[in-house]
């Protein structure tokens, strides 16, 4: 069920089912927008009290405003909500950092002026409800996670401060994870394993969950590719497989993650892995061309392959609690199989690139008609297949824009680097009107704010230079020189028949792919692209956001509003007119598209 809706009179309301979020969206005929004040959202978690989804802006002047006492100036129904679209993340306020999972009930009302331009008091006879499971997204064989990668957002500082540590300041190899991480503002103290929790969301929990479903039965056992490996509990979990001698490891040694000089952390594994060792557990370093770049666990039984966790999330601090990743879990035995053979083939190649690449897994794509229905290619391969693997994501994102209503949401570490069919698909997305376009990559280069008016597409960087947000806002940590986006995703056809996500551990670059040890993933279900679609919604809206801010030398853009307009829409306070909403039924603007699309 990817999404369900409800209907009030003229004004309509859909959730969208994430993994652990909620996208609503709200829809009014034109004439419904007069005096229009924005939509208030009450969310209820089953048994529990409801409460009010938080703005992050209020009325300058609340007093002048309908208000609830009870509730803080900028809760939604003292504040309504400026957008015809809203992410609900349980835990971002309300809850703490460990919320309710479940059955939830979200009741959203359209709000209104009075011609005095003072908000009315909410009319519950024009509210919509709709119920929906927010809940870690299962479907059939497949379990999907994300990480949070939110550092650089106004829910991380309010739980953890500014400057919370991600890892001590020392180099330990295996750091004590339940140690004092920091302190936030109201001098709560905190640790590096509750940081990590919040900030490695189900993508932690699904890792960790089939780590520990192999140590606690010792009738299973792991094969595991690795690019980066350095998050401490997890190469704990490792170390004590080793001793079992139920494990083996292809980990990386190209340069970043190997010196003879100066042992990077993957060697220091290595030489932590061999000493542990026993029976059959083994570990090898290999690098294919270039990388060997795949994230991958393989669970087997003494009947064969059973389970297996890919995705974009490498095994360490920096892939698991900074960047924004997926991981992908199949329980399902013949993808588990074709993995397995897969690691059979690189251990056996050592993985050799020219022996890879002239395997039976190289150069086909293998279809799976399971539930959900999945395309999967194993790299590096020849150049021709790279060619027509890429080639074939680039027609498809093609499509969409032959198509009333076609789109394509993408979340993807690379877009400027090299040659490659999709960054060339990708890239000229955002000067079309014909499409709707909505992506973020991390390049600093290319990049598309929303123009005002406009109706092409979005194109944000996950690097923004030197944010300095205006009040009420608190300031963000930045991330160094490290990726915030890491993704490596593509949907297509959102909401529409023939829906795709194209997903897994590959840049989709051309060198990527004949180079490196990789897996690209195509799936073909409405459900599962629903919830990659949020999660681009997601960090375009807010990258977009702090984009507009950016205030370093490698900033490329600045708002299109006069700094006024933008300290009273984006940073101060709450307009007192309706004219926040007519982007939203100009055909013109990008906004209208939204509605369209979503609600």
């Amino acid at each position: 069920m990817a999404s369900v809706s409800n209907k009030k009179g003229k004004f309509s309301l859909k959730a969208y089912r994430g993994d652990v979020k909620t996208l609503l969206a709200f829809n009014l005929d034109k004439a419904g927008t007069k005096n229009l004040a924005g939509f208030t959202i009450q969310c209820q978690p089953q048994g529990q009290a409801a409460y009010y989804l938080h703005n992050q802006l209020q009325f300058k002047t609340p007093g002048d405003h309908a208000q609830d006492p009870k509730e803080p100036a900028n809760s939604s129904i003292n504040a309504p909500i400026h957008k015809f679209r809203w992410i609900h993340v349980p835990g971002s306020v309300h809850q703490g950092t460990k919320p309710f999972l479940g059955q939830y009930i979200y009741t959203v009302t359209p709000r209104y002026f009075n011609d005095k331009q003072s908000l009315l008091p909410l009319d519950s006879k024009l509210s919509a409800s709709v119920q929906i499971d927010v809940v870690a997204f299962e479907k059939g064989g497949l379990a999907l996670g994300f990480t949070r990668g939110f550092t650089q957002s106004q829910a991380f500082v309010n739980h953890f401060g500014k400057d919370a540590l991600i890892r001590p300041k020392g180099k330990e190899l295996l750091f004590d994870t339940s140690a004092q991480s920091g302190m936030n503002a109201q001098g709560e103290k905190f640790t590096f394993a509750q940081e990590f929790e919040w900030l490695g969301f189900t993508a932690r929990e699904r890792i960790f969950d089939v780590l520990d479903e192999v140590l606690g039965d010792k009738a299973l056992r792991l094969d595991m590719f690795a690019y980066d490996l350095n998050e401490p509990d997890l190469m704990n979990v490792l170390l004590n497989l080793a001793a079992q001698g139920r494990v083996r490891v292809i980990l990386d040694n190209a340069t970043l993650h190997h010196s003879a000089t100066s042992p990077q952390p993957e060697d220091q594994f290595e030489t932590l892995f061999t000493k542990a060792a026993k029976g059959n557990a083994a570990i090898l370093r290999g690098k294919f061309g270039r990388y060997s770049h795949d994230k991958v666990f393989i669970v087997s039984a003494a009947g064969g392959p059973v389970k297996v966790l890919t995705g974009s999330t490498n095994f360490s601090v920096t892939g698991l609690y900074v960047n924004s990743n997926h991981v992908l879990v199949f329980n399902d035995a013949k993808i588990a199989a074709a993995y397995a053979a897969v690691f059979d083939e690189s251990w056996n190649d050592k993985t050799s690139k020219a022996a890879f690449q002239k395997s039976a897994w190289a150069n086909k794509v293998s279809t799976f008609s399971t539930i959900p229905k999945t395309d999967i290619a194993f790299s590096p391969h020849d150049a021709a297949h790279v060619a027509t693997v890429l080639g074939d994501i680039a027609v498809r994102i093609g499509k969409e824009d032959n198509k009333a209503g076609g789109n394509v949401l993408f979340a993807v570490m690379e877009i400027d680097n090299g040659t490659s069919p999709v960054y060339t698909a990708l890239n000229a997305l955002h000067a079309k009107e014909t499409v709707f376009s909505y992506g973020i990559s991390d390049s600093t280069s290319g990049i598309k704010l929303y123009a005002p008016g406009n109706k092409t597409g979005v194109l944000v960087t996950g690097k923004p230079a030197s944010t300095v947000l205006p009040p009420p806002f608190n300031q963000v940590p930045g991330i160094g020189l490290g990726h915030q986006v890491h993704h490596k995703f593509v949907v297509c056809g959102f909401n529409r028949p023939g829906a795709v996500v194209y997903c897994g551990s590959s840049n989709l670059a051309n060198g990527g792919e004949e180079e490196n040890g990789d897996n690209l993933l195509a799936i073909h279900d409405s459900d599962v692209v629903t919830a990659f679609a949020i999660e681009a919604v997601g960090l375009v809206d807010h990258f977009n956001f702090l984009d507009k801010y950016s205030t370093g030398p490698k900033a490329k853009t600045k708002p299109a509003a006069s700094p006024k307009q933008a300290a009273v829409s984006a940073g101060w306070f709450l307009s007192t007119t309706d004219t926040w909403a007519k982007p939203y039924f100009d055909p013109k603007d990008l906004h209208c598209a939204d509605r369209e699309l979503f609600a």
